[in-house]
This record gives C-alpha cells, sequence and structure tokens, in this order.
C-alpha cells in the first residue's frame, strides 16, 4: 500500500501489512534504545564503569520525562488511527496539533522543574546513597540533557504520529539518522574532545534535534496525509482529554518503572555484596552499574517487541474504527507470535554469551573494579531475562487493551506488575539475598503479570467473537 493511503489497512493481507509497519517501527524503537546502549558503552570505555553508576541513577529521572512524552506520543498516535480507520482526516490534523501544544508545555515544565532542582532530586531518586563521584556523573550528563528536553518530547511525539498517520519508513529513517549521528559524535566527544559524560550527553541532544528538524518538515508539508494547520494549534480540551485517556498507560508505566528503578538502586546501594550469591568485595555501586548494563540490555529487547506494537497499532486502530473485528484479531495473535520468537532469540543470547553481552560496556583491562562490574552483570543479566519469551507476550496483550481504546485495562495489567507483584519483592527480597533478591524479585513478578495479562486478554477476545457475530447476522 501507498504510505499515505491507509484504507488497505483494512483490506491488505495482515501479515504482510504487520510485516510493512512494524519492520521500520522495530529498526526505529530499537534504535531510540541504541541511544542508551551507546551512550553506555562509549562511556564506560571512554569514561570508566563508575559513569555507568552515574548513568544508572538517571535512568528513574529520564522514565519520569519519557512517561509524558509518551503520555502525548502513544495517545495521540493511537487516536490518530481509530480518526484515520472512520475516515475523519480533519479531527486526525486536530489531534496532531493540539500533541503539539501538549509537547510544548510539558516538555518546557518539565526542564525547568529538572534543571532547578537537579541535586535535590538526584538525591530523591538514588535514594540517598550514592556517592559523590556517582552523583556528580549523574549531573553532568542529566543537565545537558535536561536543557534540551522540549526538543527530546517534540521529536519522540511527531515519530509516533508520523508512524500512526501512514508513514513508517520515513520515521524508520528519520530515527536512523539520529542513531548514527549519536554513533559518530559520542566517540569524537568522549575520546578526542576529552569531554567525558558531558559529550555523552551533548552527542545524544546534537543527533536528536537534528531528526526534530526532518520530522517538523515532514507534517509542514502538505503532501503529507495529515499535516500541520494554523486554524488547529488551538487548545481543545476535548481532545485533550482523548489523548490523555489512552497515553494515562504509558505515562503510568513510565512513572512505576522510574518509582521501581529508584528502589532497585536504593536496595543495591544498601544491600549490594551481603548476599551468598553476590560478587564478592563489590561495594553498592557496582551493582548499581550492573544494573544500568542490564537495563541497557533489557530495554533493547521491550523496544524490538514495541516495534512489532507499533506496527500492530495503525492496524488494530483502524480496523477497530471500522469494526472489522476478525482482522482485529489476527493483527493481535500474529503480534504474538513475532513477540514471543523475539523473546526466545533474546533468551539464547543471554544464556550463551552473557559474558561477551556485558563485557561490551566495560573495558575490564581499567582494574578490578570493572571486572567485578562485568561478573555483576551477567549474573543479573541471566537471572533477569529469563522470562523473555512470556514477557513478549504480555508486552503485546498490554498494548492491545490500549489500542483498541481500553486503556483501564492496560493501566491495570502494567501497575499490578509494578506495584502489586515487583515492589513487595524489592522492599524483602534483598534482606535476605542482598542484590541477588533485586535480580530474581523481576522474573517473580513476570509470572504474576503474565497470569493476569493472559486472563484479561481471553476475556477480550471472547467481548471480539462476540462482535463478529454480530456482524455476520447483520
Amino acid at each position: 500500500m501507498a504510505t499515505n493511503s491507509p484504507s488497505s489497512l483494512g483490506t491488505d493481507s495482515i501479515g504482510s501489512l504487520l510485516f510493512k509497519y512494524s519492520l521500520p517501527a522495530i529498526v526505529a524503537m530499537a534504535s531510540a534504545s541504541l541511544f542508551n546502549v551507546i551512550d553506555s558503552i562509549f562511556v564506560g570505555h571512554g569514561v570508566g564503569g563508575a559513569a555507568i553508576a552515574g548513568m544508572a541513577i538517571t535512568l528513574p529521572i529520564m522514565n519520569v520525562a519519557v512517561a509524558f512524552g509518551a503520555m502525548v506520543g502513544v495517545g495521540a498516535g493511537a487516536r490518530i488511527s481509530i480518526r484515520i480507520g472512520e475516515g475523519n482526516k480533519i479531527m486526525a490534523e486536530k489531534i496532531l496539533c493540539n500533541a503539539i501544544i501538549l509537547n510544548l508545555i510539558i516538555g518546557t515544565l518539565i526542564s525547568v522543574v529538572m534543571l532547578c532542582f537537579m541535586d535535590e532530586i538526584l538525591i530523591l531518586f538514588s535514594g540517598g546513597k550514592a556517592n559523590q563521584d556517582t552523583l556528580q556523573y549523574a549531573k553532568d550528563f542529566m543537565t545537558i540533557i535536561m536543557a534540551f528536553n522540549v526538543i527530546t518530547h517534540l521529536y519522540l511525539g511527531m515519530n509516533d504520529m508520523m508512524r500512526a498517520s501512514g508513514y513508517p519508513t520515513k520515521a524508520m529513517r528519520i530515527v536512523l539518522v539520529s542513531v548514527l549521528i549519536n554513533i559518530i559524535l559520542n566517540p569524537l566527544f568522549i575520546f578526542h574532545f576529552h569531554w567525558g559524560i558531558k559529550g555523552s550527553a551533548l552527542a545524544t541532544i546534537i543527533s536528536q534535534s537534528i531528526s526534530f528538524v526532518l520530522a517538523l518538515r515532514h507534517f509542514l508539508s502538505s503532501e503529507s496525509f495529515i499535516h500541520f494547520k494554523r486554524k488547529y494549534f488551538r487548545i481543545d480540551f476535548r481532545i485533550i482529554a482523548q489523548i490523555l485517556s489512552i497515553g494515562l498507560a504509558p505515562f503510568l508505566l513510565n512513572i512505576c518503572a522510574s518509582m521501581v528503578a529508584t528502589f532497585v538502586n536504593k536496595a543495591l546501594l544498601e544491600y549490594g555484596g551481603s548476599g551468598k550469591n553476590d560478587t564478592v568485595g563489590a561495594d553498592g555501586d557496582v551493582f548499581v552499574s550492573a544494573y544500568g548494563i542490564v537495563n541497557r540490555i533489557a530495554l533493547l529487547f521491550v523496544m524490538i517487541v514495541q516495534g512489532f506494537n507499533q506496527g500492530m497499532q495503525p492496524i488494530v486502530g483502524y480496523n477497530y474504527g471500522a469494526k472489522n473485528m476478525a482482522r482485529v484479531k489476527k493483527a493481535l495473535f500474529t503480534t504474538i507470535v513475532c513477540a514471543v520468537s523475539v523473546g526466545f532469540v533474546t533468551f539464547a543470547a543471554i544464556e550463551l554469551f552473557p559474558e561477551g553481552i556485558a563485557g561490551l560496556f566495560v573495558d575490564t583491562s581499567k582494574g578490578e573494579r570493572d571486572f567485578m562490574i562485568m561478573q555483576t552483570a551477567t549474573t543479573a543479566i541471566r537471572t533477569i531475562l529469563i522470562l523473555c519469551p512470556l514477557v513478549g507476550f504480555q508486552i503485546v496483550a498490554g498494548n492491545f487493551f490500549q489500542y483498541i481504546g481500553k486503556a483501564h485495562l492496560s493501566i491495570f495489567t502494567n501497575l499490578t506488575r509494578q506495584l502489586l507483584f515487583l515492589l513487595p519483592f524489592i522492599w524483602t527480597l534483598p534482606v535476605y539475598y542482598g542484590a541477588y533478591g533485586v535480580w530474581i524479585s523481576m522474573p517473580l513478578a513476570d509470572c504474576g503479570s503474565i497470569l493476569l495479562s493472559t486472563t484479561l486478554l481471553i476475556r477480550e477476545i471472547r467481548k471480539l467473537n462476540r462482535q463478529s457475530g454480530v456482524q455476520l447476522k447483520e
């Protein structure tokens, strides 16, 4: 199908559509996660393992910023897909313009708050346990990132809406441009100019700013299927409410992820090294560094699965809006198969090459501390990511509820995973098992979340089956 003609979302083969939309989205989402991976690899080798601990401290803060961006971008993208499926292009353009206004306001407010209270926020999110060197690395990195946060919000939001409106390949290319520039600038700033962790932050911001300009040009062009129109650049609270009703799910998910990361860092700093399965002689900062490495790897896996979700979004949104439930179900099941397959590949990689993967992030020749980080990360990778195939299914199920306009189910499944299952384990197990207690908390929480998602998804599929039966009778 032509990328600017979304009508064939209701007629073309589900498999070919999912491939056409998912492949660019996978590349885009995986490439976006590579920002964190690339930053960590260059920082780990160019600055040292201690700097990775500083970046790990920034993770929950970044999750807060991402939460607000996802609330707008994902919510607007889902609503745009549904409106296009209904044939309502005018409303899709109004959603686009209102989403830009929201991103401008929210992105600016976050920057102001973060920059004004950076020291206090870093201490809060580290649980007050991190040493001064770690906090300084975190501050150096976050000050630059937060100064340009509004650019990041606008760029990521427009990329979401570009995919949702029928331009997945173009969205992919824009993200790839950003990643390639980041790969070039990171070693230049760190190794040649010796700017350390600040150089990594600058590389990220410059690369995202260039891609922001490219995304902006797309929506300024009247040739795009939906584009900016001056008359729609005024706040419509009804549209904003519609965006936020769906965007609330990823928002709460990221906020909970931020809360969990904060408690994880605190537990690792307080109990790391006290368990019999913990790395001998390692202190809390070593375990935080290892957690930062595992998070980057896990994020890459999640982003690949989210790429399939992004490919599923316009197909499900369009056909749900057009009341073609058979195609909605087929898109769901096809996406689940793909996500579970990615999970098996990830599981095989971490079981076969855990030390090689962990070793990408640290230079063990720098000293015993970096070697301990690599050892600790190897154990953490194998433990935390052991349920990758089933987690892939759970991620698809949670997003599916969101794409059919039932954000409350998506919110419920994701919040229970973080709050009901994971946090109690994080609070209790490290007391007895040290850092290993933190590692095993995550797959245990995944088990509960997978069972809950399976139950809710079966119930929703039965509803779709009944709706399909009514349509056939009519």
